[in-house]
């Protein structure tokens, strides 16, 4: 199985998605549905350079409030605090993705309680494209999770 995931199938270029696998969204036709949009709360200067990591026809916008936030949207907190993380998990919808960006140096005991308050993903500081690979990866798992489950539906066992 992790062969037939991780196969190449032609000289495509490389990007964070990788390619040849089923829910690359940088593959995706151009009308196929909507776009990631990652919704940016907290100080902008910890993301500066993440648009240009991130995979075509994915966007990146700040957002002041949880209210500005739509269910559809990930959320990236940038610098939050454990309180904040439970707070944006407690009012946000289930279906939303929530990535935590803390410090580079922070400890693993803050990492733990972020992803014990709800984070989906807990990224220590760095560059931008390391983000963004953790956030295309929260995005693959939240897509390979609804196609896991189309085929519960319905069943009566």
């Amino acid at each position: 199985m992790l062969v037939q995931l991780n196969r190449n199938d032609g000289a495509q270029d490389f990007s964070v998605t990788a390619t040849g696998l089923p829910l690359n969204p940088a593959m995706l036709p151009a009308g196929a549905g909507p776009r990631p949009v990652v919704a940016v709360l907290g100080p902008r200067g910890r993301v500066t350079g993440l648009r240009q990591h991130l995979p075509s026809g994915w966007s990146v916008r700040y957002a002041d409030d949880l209210d500005e936030v739509s269910p559809d949207e990930m959320v990236l907190l940038t610098g939050p605090a454990v309180r904040d993380t439970a707070v944006a998990r407690q009012l946000l919808p289930g279906r939303t993705q929530l990535v935590a960006l803390v410090d580079e140096a922070a400890p693993a005991e803050t990492v733990a309680a972020v992803l014990t308050a709800g984070a989906d993903a807990c990224v220590r500081g760095g560059p931008p494209a390391i983000l963004a690979g953790h956030l295309v990866a929260c995005r693959r798992r939240q897509m390979a999770g609804r196609w896991a489950r189309l085929n519960e539906q319905g069943r009566v066992e």
